[in-house]
């Protein structure tokens, strides 16, 4: 009879401890957190309500930059079934001495043949496929310049 019990309050204990070490979970607002010299604060969905094939968008990525002044984050709040993403999109000065002004963009984007696409107000095109552990992404300014640039998975 003994054995049981103590069976059984090892695994209560045990239990307890792995929820009191357990990382915040997902779908709750984040605290925030800066992203290229903006404040932004987000909210991941949980993968298990994102469908299969875009949960490798899910999240947010950073530390990039499109070229030596330019810094930029992409968050990936949200995929429907459909392939449409909520996303945030921030932008800023890359170092102190680096004379851009940053701001963020709440908007959608759209998933369609394993790339992440969205626009901005003057038309600059983004497009984000998944690396081996980023996400790469490419913009395209409507005077056609393009630039790439990598995007790293932020906890």
């Amino acid at each position: 009879m003994m054995r049981p019990a103590l069976a059984l309050t090892c695994l209560m204990l045990s239990a307890a401890m792995a929820s009191a070490q357990a990382p915040p979970t997902t779908g709750e607002p984040q605290p925030g957190r800066v992203f290229c010299d903006q404040r932004v604060t987000y909210r991941i969905a949980e993968p298990a309500t994102v469908p299969e094939p875009y949960r490798g968008f899910l999240g947010a990525w950073s530390d990039a930059a499109w070229d030596a002044n330019t810094c930029a984050a992409l968050i990936v709040e949200n995929i429907d079934p459909d392939g449409t993403a909520a996303i945030i999109y921030a932008y800023g000065p890359l170092g102190s001495s680096a004379r851009v002004t940053g701001g963020t963009l709440h908007g959608t984007g759209i998933i369609r043949d394993g790339e992440l696409r969205f626009q901005n107000s003057d038309s600059t095109q983004f497009a984000f496929r998944p690396g081996i552990a980023d996400l790469i992404g490419r913009m395209t300014t409507p005077s056609g310049q393009s630039y790439q640039a990598a995007f790293k998975k932020t906890l």
